[in-house]
């Protein structure tokens, strides 16, 4: 009877911790986003200052991002299939794409921002652990573009 209760003095206290645990939050950061992550999107595109009416038209992205940990980012490669309408180009520049800044809420929330002359930018939603990250284009506004970026290293 005594082991029994010297264990369950032990065990009463860790127990009594485990709801504090559960309730404690997990906050996202910044600096979760730190590496190299590729980036694949689709959607739609329409040519820019097209008229209301003109045809939607399908668009994709392959994307190498490095995060940096501090709100900054590069662009070592990218490569997209009909960036600017329904011209059929494919465009991979070798130096890769622009430069940009990024911003991650407690919520997971976030943003990125191209620093190139379209002013691209992205609404994202990282998870807990930074390894993925589900971006929506929300400029220019003539695109309907989507996707996530995951972390390679």
């Amino acid at each position: 009877m005594k082991g029994l209760m010297t264990k369950c003095a032990a065990i009463v206290p860790l127990v009594l911790c485990v709801p504090g645990l559960a309730a404690a939050e997990l906050r996202c950061k910044t600096e979760y986003l730190r590496g190299q992550y590729v980036f694949t999107a689709t959607g739609f595109t329409r040519a820019p200052g097209s008229a209301p009416g003109t045809p939607w038209v399908p668009k994709a992205i392959l994307e190498v991002l490095e995060f940096n940990g501090d709100g900054t980012l590069t662009t070592p490669g990218l490569t997209v299939a009909n960036p600017f309408g329904d011209l059929g180009n494919v465009l991979a520049p070798p130096a890769g794409g622009a430069a940009g800044t990024y911003s991650v809420n407690d919520d997971c929330s976030g943003t990125v921002q191209f620093l190139d002359a379209g002013s691209v930018a992205f609404k994202i939603q990282v998870d807990l652990l930074g390894g993925t990250i589900w971006m929506i284009q929300t400029n220019p506004a003539n695109n309907v573009f989507q996707g996530s970026a995951k972390r390679v290293r």
